[in-house]
């Protein structure tokens, strides 16, 4: 691990404590949330930006097993789009991994204020879940693109459409998870009770 990386952490740990008896809970929330950013971020060469690249790869492999629009070579990270007139091949590296945004999400869920423990734990994976989706969408949207349009629209696929499409997911999330708080409260608990639901009728199995 880098050296300014674990003094870097210790600083924050050390800010987080004096903020916490200070009774500052927005200046908490603030130096929290980027702190926890810029270290997973630091964390997240090799280890994390090797799994997530390697997840959206799975995932758009089931577009092209399912389609046929595209060949994954998955070892090399790399996407060949079929097209006969302009073949492609598009490479999923950490800009198309979507950790940044997982990231920046995780980090806020961890320290928002009005959450729990549990409710940070649960916002937090729908949260992943989501963005992983939306990010596999989006690489979807550009697969069809270029395999009716060839590789002269991969910008307008990529740069454009495909984004647009995965930042009005992205922002659909944050809105209803920080914004609108009584949908994401009542969501919560909707999946809370469905899971004591389950729990009291395995134990009734167990008990009968």
């Amino acid at each position: 691990m880098n050296i300014y990386l674990i003094i870097g952490t210790l600083v924050w740990l050390y800010l987080l404590s004096a903020l916490n008896r200070a009774h500052l809970p927005a200046f908490h929330f603030i130096v929290g949330t980027a702190g926890l950013f810029f270290i997973l971020i630091g964390l997240s060469d090799p280890y994390w930006v090797w799994f997530f690249t390697h997840a959206v790869i799975n995932g758009v492999r089931w577009i092209g097993e399912t389609t046929g629009m595209c060949t994954i070579m998955n070892h090399y990270g790399l996407v060949s789009i079929n097209n006969p007139t302009g073949p492609l091949t598009m490479s999923i590296d950490y800009e198309c991994s979507g950790i940044i945004e997982t990231t920046a999400f995780a980090s806020l869920v961890a320290f928002f204020p009005i959450f729990n423990r549990k409710e940070r734990a649960f916002f937090g994976l729908l949260g992943v879940l989501w963005i992983y989706l939306a990010n596999v969408l989006r690489l979807g949207l550009v697969i069809v693109i270029c395999h009716y349009y060839g590789g002269s629209a991969f910008f307008l696929a990529h740069s454009m459409l495909g984004r647009m499409l995965f930042y009005v997911l992205v922002i659909t999330l944050y809105y209803n998870v920080f914004t609108y708080s009584q949908i994401s409260h009542s969501l919560f608990n909707n999946f809370h009770a469905f899971v004591n639901r389950w729990k009291a009728k395995l134990r009734g199995g167990k008990t009968s």
